[in-house]
């Protein structure tokens, strides 16, 4: 005979199954991964209930077992929001973050005084800030960096879930430009390679290519602060994201560059130092 459960039985089943994995907030995931596995609002499940067949069962249990393993629920589900828009996300790219929406505000804030204004975005990964930009700030030409070829593909197909035209580049950092942008944005890999052991379960799934900063969490913000001043205009500006404690040694490096003015810090939510701001001289 066939298993069936109720809703609110096989949500009660993947709540223990979840809790006794160490997730933070079980109830909530199992309910956003059955949403997932049945293509409905989770929160109409919740408040209609009914039965689920066998078949959605057991790729419930089978969704529930690798997230109580700690895959990120976002791998799981394949999407997370950022700046009000959907994202497809997979292993191949960083999951998105909240925080990181403090960059991208940061430069509509500044594209809305420039007419036709150049992004440049490095280290797109799944392109959300890419296309997040792209979106809001339409006049804006978008281009795009990685040196994954498969987080280039993560995020041309974000940009062309979105209807955004923009031009996708493979190569390091700012190598693949050829043109001088008005903004330049980063979020490039910043956790210490002595760190990543130490980071929670769910990030150690994320590609390490993302995460690995270098011994200090700094190599490739230095080495994009050095190749920045060629590829961005007078008057133009870098916005960058950094960690927490290594905002201090990241702004003198940017001003030891004596290429940049008004270097500001913007903190996050939670009033810690995320992101440096910077006026090209």
């Amino acid at each position: 005979m066939s298993e069936t459960l109720s809703v609110r039985e096989a949500l009660a089943k993947g709540r223990d199954l979840l809790s006794d994995g160490g997730v933070e907030d079980p109830a909530r995931d199992a309910l956003l991964l059955l949403g997932s596995v049945t293509q409905a609002d989770p929160y109409r499940l919740w408040v209609d209930g009914g039965w689920l067949s066998e078949p959605r069962l057991s790729h419930f249990w089978g969704v529930l077992e690798e997230r109580a393993h700690r895959i990120p629920l976002q791998y799981l589900t394949g999407t997370q929001e950022f700046m009000s828009l959907a994202f497809r996300v997979d292993q191949r790219v960083l999951i998105p973050r909240p925080e990181t929406e403090i960059l991208v505000e940061e430069a509509l804030r500044l594209a809305q005084f420039r007419e036709g204004p150049v992004v440049v975005d490095v280290g797109t990964g799944s392109g959300a800030i890419a296309v997040s930009v792209a979106y809001y700030c339409p006049c804006a030409r978008v281009y795009a960096t990685d040196i994954s070829l498969g987080a280039l593909d993560v995020a041309r197909n974000n940009a062309k879930a979105h209807g955004i035209d923009i031009v996708f580049l493979q190569g390091d950092l700012l190598a693949p430009v050829v043109l001088k942008a008005d903004l330049i944005l980063a979020n490039l890999p910043y956790v210490a390679t002595g760190d990543l052991e130490g980071i929670q379960p769910e990030v150690q799934y994320e590609p390490r290519l993302a995460l690995d900063g270098g011994p200090d969490g700094l190599d490739l913000v230095r080495r994009l602060l050095d190749q920045a001043p060629g590829k961005i205009k007078t008057g133009g500006y870098l916005i960058l994201e950094v960690a927490p404690g290594e905002a201090a040694l990241a702004q003198d490096y940017l001003e030891s560059t004596g290429e940049f003015q008004g270097v500001r810090v913007v903190n996050d939510y939670s009033h810690r130092p995320r992101v440096l701001v910077a006026r090209r001289d």
